[in-house]
């Protein structure tokens, strides 16, 4: 008797060259998984390949502001990861056409598809929002639900882990700056969460392991103020700062003043961000709709910090610790 062998689930990952897609991509090849990467600029990502066995990875130019594109990449896939979002807004990278009409040619593309669609979004995604960000991400999640019903929602909290865009550019800032700024006084509170925490719960999705048309609050296993997280990192680093306070009037002021730079230190959209508090919700924890609940080990800030913010150490200091 013949032995028909059947062949991995295809992923299609839209923005799986990314901080969080790489470790996406390599939880999915973990599992054996073919992975189909789509980005905007292909000839950048040719390490995702190195992500997989041999032909396991590969690389297809997609723009989810360009239908066409978002159809062939997902053609064939049995499931589709939505990773795709802007902190910023810079030429045509629009909050709207990326975390709106993006997220919404993507789903009526996986359905068309007959294929199983996980969204990325964040907590703060609130439809009532003040600024666009949070708005236009409270827009894509309504977008994957109504058109693919068992469609998962993911929304972390801040994440970290190497090349992220929190820890690293405020230790960058520390390296030449004597004070650090904190904004609101810094009393906005987070649940600072591991990307390979995520990435796992992200390809427990593809497993089928998460409950279809819910929406999941990912956070690690700390609530710390911004102040204490500027704390944790200086002591990484081991340098001493002083903290200035920055008003939300003037954060608002500042972000709307360097919010028109090509690459803004701070925006007014993200001064909005920060006036609300980051973590995970009550109702989540309830329904078990957490890493908790997914019984995915949560990973520390201290843990992981100085695998990485090490280089942002004093000169004479500049050793990679033993872990």
């Amino acid at each position: 008797m013949a032995i028909i062998s059947e062949k991995p689930k295809l992923v299609t990952v839209f923005g799986g060259s990314g901080f969080v897609g790489r470790h996406v991509v390599l939880a999915l090849t973990r599992r054996g998984y073919r992975v189909r990467v789509a980005c905007r600029n292909p000839h950048t990502a040719i390490h995702v390949n190195t992500l997989g066995n041999m032909g396991q990875v590969h690389a297809i130019q997609a723009n989810v502001r360009y239908r066409w594109s978002v159809d062939r990449a997902v053609e064939g896939a049995d499931h589709v990861i939505n990773l795709v979002g802007i902190l910023h807004e810079s030429g045509r990278q629009r909050f709207e056409a990326v975390q709106s009409f993006g997220a919404r040619a993507v789903a009526e593309a996986t359905r068309a598809a007959g294929a199983g669609l996980t969204q990325a979004s964040a907590i703060g995604a609130d439809p009532d929002s003040p600024g666009t960000y949070g708005r236009t991400k409270a827009e894509g999640e309504q977008a994957a639900l109504e058109t693919v019903k068992n469609a998962v929602i993911i929304r972390p909290s801040i994440i970290f882990g190497p090349e992220d865009k929190f820890f690293n550019r405020f230790a960058n800032m520390a390296r030449f700056s004597p004070f650090l700024p904190l904004i609101g006084g810094g009393h906005t509170r987070f649940q600072p969460v591991y990307v390979g925490d995520v990435a796992e719960a992200y390809a427990r999705a593809v497993d089928g392991k998460l409950k279809g048309g819910a929406i999941y609050e990912l956070g690690g296993p700390q609530v710390l103020t911004f102040r204490e997280c500027m704390e944790e990192m200086l002591e990484v680093i081991e340098r001493k700062r002083s903290f200035i306070s920055v008003p939300w009037p003037i954060a608002r002021l500042q972000g709307r003043i360097l919010g028109l730079l090509p690459k803004p230190l701070l925006t007014l959209d993200q001064v909005h961000m920060l006036e609300v508090d980051n973590v995970v919700s009550e109702e989540a924890k309830k329904r078990g709709l957490t890493l908790e609940g997914l019984g995915i080990p949560r990973h520390t800030l201290s843990a992981i910090l100085p695998t990485y913010l090490w280089t942002y150490r004093p000169a004479g200091q500049f050793t990679q610790p033993q872990m």
